[in-house]
């Protein structure tokens, strides 16, 4: 983990990137005391898609509309 003031970070701002690649984790100190800790976050999962589980389902008889209006009648 690489320690920086504020004036380095300023400095270091346009490669903060590339720094973080090489070093994994930054932390920003003021007069020597850590005030922030910036971390690589990684890439962005992607979201799965569940056409495969909706294909498999089987289709209802009736509407859920249908279901839910007997289902409040009924109390």
């Amino acid at each position: 983990m690489k320690k920086l003031s504020i004036r380095e970070t300023r400095q270091a701002l346009s490669k903060l990137d590339r720094l973080l690649e090489v070093e994994g984790e930054v932390m920003i100190t003021r007069r020597g005391e850590a005030i922030a800790r910036v971390t690589h976050i990684g890439r962005r999962r992607l979201i799965p898609s569940h056409s495969d589980l909706r294909a498999k389902m089987s289709r209802m008889q009736k509407g859920s509309e249908k279901i839910i209006r007997e289902d409040r009648n009924a109390r």
